[in-house]
């Protein structure tokens, strides 16, 4: 690649970071996918943006997948291949953005996986030892009460709790939407052990570490494999399960997937309705062990 082209490709994640003020994580999956980008670009002695056509973007991404990508993956690059293309037609630097029409390779849809109501109760009912132990708790109560991302219970400040009106904001949902959603009475009672504890620092969030800064992502993490290492669970469990157990176990029970939609912040109802499919799973697990003509082989003649 020509220097000018870098140097257009430095312009563009400025201009993500200072005017589209993304989120640095956002900024760092952007830049990672686009340096594949560069690198077949590299390998095909290709010396300028605007000699890359649609057939190489197809066979950039063919490459990728072939190399094991998952679509998930593939369909992110192209989404950040095609905004950093829409910035060059913006500024005219080009007319034609290649990638516009291309789609990743389809791959088979995963169920999440969730946690069932006894497995949920026993990583909520188990007594806490220490200071830390009581903030976990708060956390995975709040996880499973209120269907919170990871990265949502990770920024909540002080006042975005309202514990008289059992109710919390998230002021940065995913695509920065707001939303207020309501927190259920164990959450609460475990929330008010927590505050108790927590010590007073400068740092507004509401779950804080011992050295009194923000429990990062990673750090929440850690202690929920941790506390269920504690408690015997054979399985390993990360944050999402538990907003997944949330939206599987509230709709089962409510059947209300509008409801689900809005308090785990989808845009889309075709994201919320892999629940459904969770649901349809479980009362067909029910209808096998239950029905008396449905797995029953029939006696031989």
């Amino acid at each position: 690649m020509f220097p000018s082209e870098k140097i257009l490709l430095a312009n563009y994640f400025q201009y993500l970071e200072f005017e589209k003020r993304v989120s640095e994580h956002t900024l760092k999956s952007y830049q990672r996918d686009i340096k594949y980008l560069l690198n077949y670009c590299v390998a095909e002695k290709t010396q300028q943006w605007q000699d890359i056509q649609t057939a190489d973007i197809r066979n950039h991404i063919a490459g990728r997948h072939r190399k094991g990508i998952a679509s998930k993956s593939l369909q992110r690059e192209l989404s950040a291949i095609r905004s950093f293309y829409n910035y060059l037609i913006k500024n005219q630097h080009l007319q034609n953005n290649p990638a516009r029409h291309i789609k990743a390779p389809k791959q088979e849809k995963k169920l999440p996986k969730v946690l069932d109501v006894d497995q949920m109760s026993g990583i909520l009912g188990s007594s806490p030892d220490s200071i830390l132990e009581i903030r976990d708790l708060a956390m995975f109560e709040l996880f499973y009460s209120s269907g919170l991302r990871l990265s949502e219970l990770s920024a909540l400040n002080m006042d975005d709790i309202d514990l008289a009106d059992r109710e919390l904001r998230v002021l940065k949902g995913k695509g920065d939407k707001q939303r207020n959603l309501p927190v259920g009475s164990k959450a609460i009672s475990a929330l008010e052990k927590w505050l108790k504890c927590r010590t007073e620092t400068l740092d507004s969030a509401v779950f804080i570490s011992n050295k009194g800064k923000r429990l990062g992502q990673r750090s929440i993490q850690l202690r929920l494999d941790r506390w269920c290492k504690k408690i015997g669970l054979p399985e390993h469990v990360h944050p999402h399960m538990l907003r997944h157990s949330f939206a599987s176990h509230l709709l089962e029970s409510s059947h209300d997937i509008r409801a689900v939609q809005e308090l785990l912040g989808h845009s889309n109802l075709s994201t919320t309705q892999i629940y459904t499919h969770l649901d349809f799973q479980h009362l067909a697990e029910v209808y096998d062990k239950a029905h008396p003509r449905a797995k029953k082989k029939l006696d031989k003649v």
